[in-house]
């Protein structure tokens, strides 16, 4: 039979967020899997569409924003989408619409001429936009994401699992964008309604961001998922809230918020599988990891007159990881002939998939002059201390 957390793994990326507390910090992590060459996005690319332009026009949850009017090459958009079959939610020419309806428009209704005119009215024209989105993703590291259009109709827009697991991340942690995908349904502009199309498995405490499909990308599926942590003995946590936000507790056990992306899968059957696999492993596999406690030594320095000091972590820092996440690190010293207990004394970084870690590192001891007297009896220290010094 077919492992179907295997298959999964060959399309997925997924972002974690969690906490064991109610009053503590949320620890977090990212892991992907599988092949990470570009694939085409299908209707995600709204989500990268909705957050260029907020970063552009920012809104606030709850309120309407600025208007948009609709213009007649707007209009004939949507006429060109109706012709074609494909998702478009009705506007005329002239209509006045505001920032927030557009956006339930495009997220809830995967609304192709919304999307098209929302970027316009952003930046001038779509090439403003196609612009505005290349340097936002680089700005963001998604290096291995293009966007040809705003629709994801063009199989020309593509990108990667582990790009697309971040941007669902970075979405649901935009307020108006998290407030809007909570809702079932909305009535729009002119007593139009919608419904929310990315609704998904929501029995597994999944909330969808985007469900689309085109023959070129398949089936696409972005969300997010609260799960139970397993206890110490293996049995989920009791009290876990399902659909909560990233990093919330729940009395009587802890959960954890998952992000993902599955991309190009071939049926709904298979699309289930993999979610219901992906979602039931992370209430097991996910685990805290302490990557430094305070104290913890990184790297140590010496004198040539025979003192020592250890650079330590100033502060612990820990995330939650899947338990196969290779956890490595790397530390960048500081150079000083003399500092005291407390100094700065570097940084060591992590590698983790959702990026590097810095901890800063301080010394634990001091570094002091050995003084005028060792100075003189130690002429050849001295002058290579002095060499080295000017390198």
């Amino acid at each position: 039979g077919r492992d179907d957390l295997r298959g999964a793994a060959e399309r997925y990326g997924v972002a974690g967020s969690t906490t064991t507390e109610p009053a503590a910090p949320p620890a977090s992590a990212v892991t992907t899997a599988g092949a990470g060459d570009p694939v085409p996005l299908g209707g995600t690319t709204k989500i990268i569409t909705a957050l260029v332009v907020l970063s552009a026009h920012p809104l606030a949850a709850s309120t309407p924003g600025d208007p948009v009017v609709i213009t007649a090459e707007d209009y004939a958009d949507y006429v060109k989408y109706i012709s074609e079959s494909s998702r478009a939610v009705s506007f005329i020419t002239n209509e006045s619409w505001s920032e927030r309806d557009m956006l339930l428009a495009m997220l809830l209704g995967s609304s192709n001429n919304h999307s098209d005119a929302l970027a316009r009215w952003a930046f001038g024209t779509t090439d403003g936009y196609l612009s505005a989105a290349a340097s936002w993703l680089a700005a963001n590291g998604m290096t291995g994401t293009t966007v040809a259009d705003t629709t994801g109709l063009s199989e020309n827009s593509v990108g990667t699992a582990a790009d697309l697991t971040r941007i669902t991340q970075l979405a649901f942690e935009t307020p108006v964008i998290a407030e809007i995908m909570a809702l079932p349904s909305a009535t729009l502009n002119g007593n139009r309604q919608v419904t929310n199309l990315a609704t998904y498995l929501p029995d597994l405490g999944v909330t969808g961001l985007s469900l689309s499909y085109t023959d070129e990308a398949g089936l696409c599926l972005l969300y997010k998922a609260t799960v139970p942590l397993a206890t110490a003995d293996g049995a989920a946590g009791a009290g876990a809230a399902a659909g909560g936000a990233a990093g919330s507790g729940a009395a009587g056990g802890a959960s954890a918020t998952i992000y993902g992306a599955l991309l190009r899968e071939p049926d709904y059957p298979t699309l289930e599988a993999d979610l219901t696999a992906l979602v039931g492993s992370a209430s097991t596999s996910l685990k805290p990891t302490v990557l430094a406690a305070q104290g913890d030594p990184f790297v140590e320095y010496s004198t040539g007159w025979g003192q020592t000091a250890r650079g330590v972590a100033a502060a612990s820092e820990s995330r939650m990881l899947w338990a196969t996440t290779p956890v490595d690190h790397t530390v960048a010293p500081l150079t000083f002939s003399t500092a005291r207990s407390g100094s700065a004394a570097g940084t060591a970084s992590f590698a983790l998939p959702a990026g590097a870690v810095d901890v800063p590192l301080t010394l634990d001891g001091s570094l002091i002059d050995p003084g005028p007297l060792w100075r003189l009896s130690h002429p050849v220290e001295v002058i290579g201390a002095l060499i080295a010094s000017r390198g």
